[in-house]
């Protein structure tokens, strides 16, 4: 199977390639056009950009893409209900109406040929009969941008009429950067505790997740000790009752966990900062914009995309 590059070294890249250096702007914008090595003037309007590059280049991008997918509806349309749904195997063949065996047949070819990979959850639940169905994410966030915003509103934008596109845009925009604020936190905890766990290294990070619980991050070291973390993008500050919450989760979960992570993407409360343990830690936006910090040339990954 192809390796593709971490979504940490697709963002970096990004930020090289385009000279940003906020980061709030940075993750909206590779949030459309990350993976794709396109030049990306920040200093313009995100909208006047989609419609610049890919909706006036429609049939020209639709065009490449079916050469991959071979232009079967089905593959678009698992590819449509992965990126606009809970991302979950289950839930995707369900809105493809599709049998388990051939929905699998297509996951397949979308994992070989480059769209997806698996998302599953870290640790198993304690009881199988609490197993929950696989997740996925895209390997390049254009392509799900694609497949959640432009795929589905297709008929329209080929006849020039973008309204429908525009709309659909709009209801999504809003929470569409939450899981690449999510991907990009899992690198960031990987490397703020690298130090701290040295000689025992995190050896899986993700989220945990089953028929009853769902915990936003989930690692395990290689001791087999946990780590868990919960995540706050509203514009309120974060209290203690978040870790109150993450703690029950894993409670509920089965789970012994010995260190916490909250990140609030709108900072903490003066009480959760005084009363927080040794063994949590609370990140913020500042901490998340380490993850630009002296980005280079040889950060930059060559792309042999077609220019838009």
């Amino acid at each position: 199977m192809t390796q593709h590059p971490s979504l940490l070294a697709q963002f970096r890249s990004f930020c090289y390639q385009n000279n940003t250096t906020d980061f709030e702007t940075a993750v909206a914008y590779f949030a459309v056009f990350g993976g794709m090595g396109w030049s990306v003037d920040m200093s313009r309007p995100l909208e006047v950009l989609i419609e610049e590059k890919v909706l006036n280049n429609y049939r020209y991008i639709h065009g490449d893409l079916t050469k991959i997918t071979h232009s079967k509806a089905t593959y678009h349309a698992m590819l449509t209900a992965i990126a606009s749904g809970d991302r979950r195997e289950h839930s995707a063949f369900k809105r493809v109406n599709i049998g388990r065996e051939e929905g699998e047949e297509v996951i397949d070819f979308l994992i070989k040929d480059g769209f997806l990979v698996f998302d599953k959850s870290v640790e198993k639940p304690m009881d199988e009969k609490d197993g929950n169905s696989d997740k996925f994410l895209f390997v390049l966030p254009f392509m799900r941008f694609w497949f959640a915003v432009i795929s589905p509103t297709y008929k329209s934008i080929k006849e020039g009429d973008y309204d429908e596109v525009k709309a659909r845009w709009l209801g999504l925009k809003s929470s569409f950067t939450s899981l690449i604020y999510h991907q990009l936190l899992l690198e960031l905890i990987q490397l703020s505790y690298k130090e701290e766990f040295e000689g025992d290294p995190i050896v899986s990070i993700g989220a945990y997740y089953d028929k009853n619980v769902e915990i936003d991050i989930l690692a395990k070291r290689k001791s087999g000790a946990m780590l868990a973390g919960i995540c706050k993008y509203g514009k309120q500050k974060a209290n203690k009752t978040e870790l109150t919450k993450l703690k029950a989760q894993c409670a509920e979960a089965q789970l012994e966990v010995e260190h916490f992570v909250v990140f609030s993407k709108n900072k903490f409360s003066s009480e959760f900062k005084k009363s927080k343990s040794p063994n949590v830690r609370l990140l913020s936006l500042r901490n998340l914009s380490r993850l630009m910090d002296n980005v280079s040339e040889v950060d930059l990954i060559e792309s042999t995309n077609k220019k838009y």
